[in-house]
């Protein structure tokens, strides 16, 4: 668009609006082999996102998938201590390696970097931005079928720049049974809308709680809403991940991939589905 411009395109001969948008996808690394990116995200933190990315990346591993985690969530990194991975990460100046989990998962978080992980990162949101950047075009993903990005919460800073610069195939929102959870998920499924994301899935976390002697479902938090919210925004999948000490105990354990549950079954099979942008 000319400085001049008058905003008069009657009367305007430059023809902007047969101008190409140009595209602001990052090429990966040049070793980097990745078929396909997921991103997990959610419209508010404490939702259990990063544990629903474990949970997600581990039942894929688990059927001979070749998986990696980017851990986005550069001010609140929990991938590491959810895999009982505290080792550094390490590179040269070709780039950054990732380091593997106990089966073989490719993991890359800002923890690894830090000589003390319990620092904390106080950082401006485009340094963080340009963080995330740098765990896609700097560390090398080897023959990835499947990474999933485990992503901050909110609609700021770092989704905006992954969604803009990745070429993410698709999302899966996570949230609780709370009466705040329409809204919450209404701005991610704008979000991805904006951005021409497809939704894959819903994950309700905290959904239930089985009891121990019958079986049965109490729904602690209130009734589930994943499925109404689902069918209203045009979501295809829905998971209710039950409130399970065993999650919580694996997970502080560093053990989440021993984790066999197949809640998540339906998402995964979206995720499968989606095609690779």
């Amino acid at each position: 668009m000319s400085e001049n411009c008058t905003h008069n395109c009657s009367s305007c001969s430059s023809n902007c609006g047969e101008r190409k948008q140009e595209s602001l996808l990052k090429e990966p690394h040049k070793a980097s082999s990745i078929k396909k990116v997921i991103a997990v995200v959610s419209g508010k933190g404490g939702v259990g996102k990063s544990l629903t990315t474990s949970l997600l990346a581990s039942y894929a591993q688990k059927r001979g998938m070749s998986v990696g985690i980017m851990d986005a969530d550069i001010t609140g990194p929990s991938i590491p201590k959810m895999f009982g991975v505290s080792e550094h990460a390490t590179g040269s100046s070709e780039g950054i390696d990732t380091v593997l989990s106990p089966s073989g998962m490719q993991l890359m978080s800002m923890n690894l970097l830090l000589d003390d992980e319990t620092m904390p990162v106080i950082w401006r949101g485009m340094v963080i931005s340009g963080t995330v950047m740098q765990f896609w075009t700097d560390v090398v993903w080897k023959d990835l079928d499947l990474l999933f990005i485990d992503m901050p919460p909110g609609t700021g800073d770092v989704p905006l720049t992954v969604f803009q610069s990745i070429p993410i195939a698709g999302i899966v929102i996570v949230t609780t049974p709370q009466d705040l959870v329409k809204m919450v998920v209404e701005k991610a499924v704008n979000m991805a809308k904006i951005m021409h994301i497809p939704v894959l899935g819903l994950v309700e976390n905290m959904s239930y709680l089985a009891c121990p002697d019958c079986g049965k479902r109490i729904e602690v938090f209130g009734a589930s809403k994943a499925k109404a919210i689902a069918a209203e925004y045009g979501i295809p999948s829905v998971a209710r991940m039950p409130l399970d000490p065993k999650i919580s105990q694996l997970a502080d354990e560093g053990r989440i991939e021993d984790y066999d549950g197949n809640a998540l079954e339906e998402v995964f099979a979206q995720i499968q589905k989606a095609e690779r942008k």
